[in-house]
């Protein structure tokens, strides 16, 4: 393994393993990092986040960083800000060049960090996403769930992957840190990540995986629906980011063309055929259809102008350019 990993191009490399009250995992968690990367011939750290927990997995991290050295790195959050918020944390601290993520709670398997860096960085990828192709939970509460909010992920993001919720990923450092992750993003990251990159550079890798040895999963059925709410919301932004008066405009224009379908309808029978149409369901349903439709298109005008303010006051780009060098500032192109 070292004669293959020292082939690759020279890099450092960043462990991210965000927790919250694992105070058993710690220890064996940190030795299988230093097992699996013994044989590593390039730098690399450990950065623990510890996600505001309430047991001893501080005081353990504290201990583990004075056993191993400064390359294992603890960061402290002052409360618990959820699972998104510890793993933006760590990448915010991380120093490598390719920064790796993954569990705490031992499921994950560290020997396989080498294998997946070496295909991202030989194959010129973005992001190699651990596939865990044999995994060690239960039928019915955790992989049927899983499997089908994977194919409606991929159907819905156009990233192909078998495995969006595993937790073992390799990226190229300066790809993941133009992403900002809030809420509860990393179940998506992949398809976050194709905002600001092409899904040809994304791939998957078959992973080990194992049962959980300690403590209990902090995740459970009712995470099903919060899927679904945060995937409109990932599709909302991957196809309506820079363009939302798009979106709200379209719903707008739909709605406001029924309605004034319904009232010419009703404006025929009532001036030409000399019906009564005041009694008429169908006349509060016109005129609701054309008042949502002013209210949309509004809508989207405010969004369009909040969009133009956001990416013109620098908060944000509409792209990312792989190589920053070409912009440089020089009359080389000159001579």
């Amino acid at each position: 393994m070292s004669l293959a990993l020292e082939t690759l191009p020279p890099h450092t490399l960043s462990v991210v393993v965000p927790m919250y009250n694992e105070e058993e995992s710690v220890d064996p968690m940190v030795a299988r990092v230093h097992e699996g990367l013994a044989d590593y011939p390039w730098p690399w750290e450990l950065v623990i986040v510890d996600d505001g927990s309430s047991d001893e997995t501080v005081t353990r991290l504290r201990a583990a960083a004075q056993k191993y050295g400064p390359h294992v790195r603890p960061i402290e959050l002052m409360r618990n800000f959820k699972q998104t918020a510890a793993m933006q944390a760590g990448i915010d601290a991380a120093r490598g060049d390719v920064i790796v993520t993954l569990d705490g709670d031992l499921q994950n398997d560290p020997v396989d960090i080498p294998r997946m860096v070496a295909r991202l960085l030989r194959e010129d990828l973005d992001l190699v996403a651990g596939w865990r192709k044999n995994r060690q939970d239960g039928l019915w509460l955790r992989k049927i769930p899983s499997r089908i909010a994977n194919r409606l992920i991929a159907r819905i993001t156009g990233v192909k992957l078998n495995d969006y919720g595993c937790s073992l990923k390799a990226f190229r450092g300066s790809v993941i840190k133009s992403v900002r992750l809030y809420g509860e993003m990393h179940r998506f990251i992949p398809a976050w990540l194709a905002t600001v990159t092409t899904p040809r550079r994304i791939k998957e890798e078959v992973v080990e995986h194992h049962a959980r040895q300690f403590g209990q999963s902090k995740y459970g059925i009712s995470r099903t629906f919060r899927v679904i709410l945060d995937l409109i919301s990932v599709y909302f932004f991957m196809r309506f980011r820079t363009r939302p008066g798009h979106f709200f405009g379209s719903v707008g224009l739909a709605a406001g063309s029924v309605g004034g379908l319904i009232l010419a309808y009703l404006a025929v029978l009532k001036f030409v055929m000399g019906e009564s149409i005041g009694g008429r369901p169908l006349l509060m349903a016109g005129f609701f259809a054309v008042v949502m439709g002013v209210q949309f298109v509004l809508t989207g005008v405010l969004s369009e102008t909040l969009a133009r303010i956001y990416f013109e006051t620098g908060a944000a780009r509409q792209y990312e350019v792989r190589n920053p060098q070409t912009f440089a500032q020089d009359e080389a192109w000159k001579r």
